[in-house]
């Protein structure tokens, strides 16, 4: 997988409160410059002067320019990922504790800001195929990682058995079904109407393999 943050969505110490917002200060700073200048036109030179830091600072907390912009993406789907780790054999449907999964980690990192965050974050992915292929790449990685533990927990049918990616694959195309219905709505972006959008498309993705025209 691509480098992820690795401060937790509820930072404690004092220590990870001030690297949490240095990290965010970063995140601020980078999507505001790529907004105003351009992702491609705008420098990390730029970024760090915006924030403050020094370059030897960013790189502590990203790999490049595109895991700034998907910093706040990758951080909901590393949530999610620890969720469906924890979530015991309780014998419900996959799909289902996918969905459980990803819905309780909506709830645990919802703020105002990280909605404009990542409202900025897909604006900017759907004019940069760098950041669209990096994205690829960290979401494959988390697939993978999510279908390990529900065959481990999960599910008994052993690793040859499809439906556990093929459920994970269904979750992220409901995802990013409502966020584009998200991104494209005229209103104030926030998180209540994104968790909203997310279950109707996952109810919606649950009628898809029977949906006749």
């Amino acid at each position: 997988m691509s480098s992820a943050p690795s401060e937790s969505a509820h930072p404690t110490s004092l220590r990870e409160q001030k690297k949490q917002r240095t990290r965010d200060t970063l995140i601020d700073a980078a999507l505001r410059l790529f907004q105003e200048q351009g992702f491609a036109e705008t420098t990390l030179d730029e970024v760090c002067a915006s924030a403050e830091v020094s370059k030897r600072t960013f790189f502590r907390y990203f790999a490049g320019k595109e895991d700034v912009v998907l910093a706040p993406s990758h951080e909901l789907w590393l949530v999610f990922l620890h969720e469906v780790q924890a979530a015991g054999p309780e014998g419900a449907p996959v799909f289902k504790t996918l969905q459980q999964a990803l819905l309780a980690a909506l709830d645990q990192i919802a703020t105002p800001q990280w909605a404009e965050r990542i409202n900025a974050a897909r604006l900017l992915a759907q004019a940069s195929p760098s950041i669209t292929a990096q994205n690829l790449k960290f979401c494959d990685g988390i697939s993978g990682e999510t279908a390990r533990a529900l065959r481990c927990g999960l599910d008994p049918a052993g690793p040859e058995d499809l439906r556990p990616r093929l459920a994970q694959d269904l979750l992220v195309a409901a995802f990013h079904s409502a966020m584009e219905q998200w991104t494209r709505h005229s209103g104030p972006k926030t998180c209540a109407d994104l968790r909203l959008r997310v279950q109707e498309a996952f109810v919606a993705a649950a009628q898809a393999t029977t949906y006749s025209a």
